[in-house]
């Protein structure tokens, strides 16, 4: 038996990733971060613990990553042509599926306060791969002449998104949907990118 057959047998398929995600947001949304356990995944699962432990490496990093599978992959790197554009679709994208997630999204924010290896798997597998995908988006508005390079609103476009997601329920004690952040995008990221 050689290497890459003891890797390729010890690696779960596809389909069996797909039940593991499944399992570990049904059990952050029954009990939350703090209770969720490597043990009940893989009771639920019928997976062994060494198996879940060989392809993650912990809680942390497997709960990011179903996260991260429960989004589709990742936010969509979009080209309409105009940062407008984008930014427009990347707002849509984020109200995907946004009501399901909410109260998961806030437990895992909270937890991830209290577990600073949640924190920081969270922003490597979640947070850090999205901010790229803006920042690649940025570069190209600014590629296209759309954007002057030097404008100091470029760093703040990923505090400005993140703030008009999160801080309107705090603020107006509502939802955010397609209209808000159209609105948002208009009178806040685009005034100060310069972009008419």
């Amino acid at each position: 038996m050689t290497d890459t057959t003891v890797i390729r047998r010890s690696r779960l398929s596809a389909e069996r990733e797909h039940e593991v995600f499944d399992a570990v947001l049904e059990l952050l949304r029954e009990n939350g971060y703090e209770s969720l356990t490597m043990d009940a995944i893989a009771a639920r699962t019928h997976a062994s613990k060494a198996t879940l432990y060989r392809q993650w490496k912990g809680k942390p990093e497997l709960v990011a990553t179903a996260l991260r599978h429960a989004k589709s992959g990742a936010l969509p790197d979009p080209d309409t042509g105009s940062l407008r554009g984008d930014l427009r679709l990347l707002a849509s994208y984020g109200l995907k599926d946004a009501d399901s997630d909410h109260a998961l999204m806030r437990g895992l924010a909270q937890a991830a306060h209290a577990y600073p290896e949640l924190h920081e798997a969270m922003r490597e597998l979640l947070i850090l791969p999205e901010l790229e995908k803006i920042q690649s988006l940025l570069r190209r508005a600014v590629d296209r002449g759309e954007v002057p390079a030097d404008s100091p609103a470029l760093e703040f476009v990923p505090h400005m998104l993140c703030g008009a997601f999160v801080t309107r329920e705090w603020v107006e004690d509502q939802r955010v949907d397609l209209d808000y952040l159209t609105r948002y995008l208009d009178a806040v990221v685009f005034p100060a990118l310069g972009v008419e």
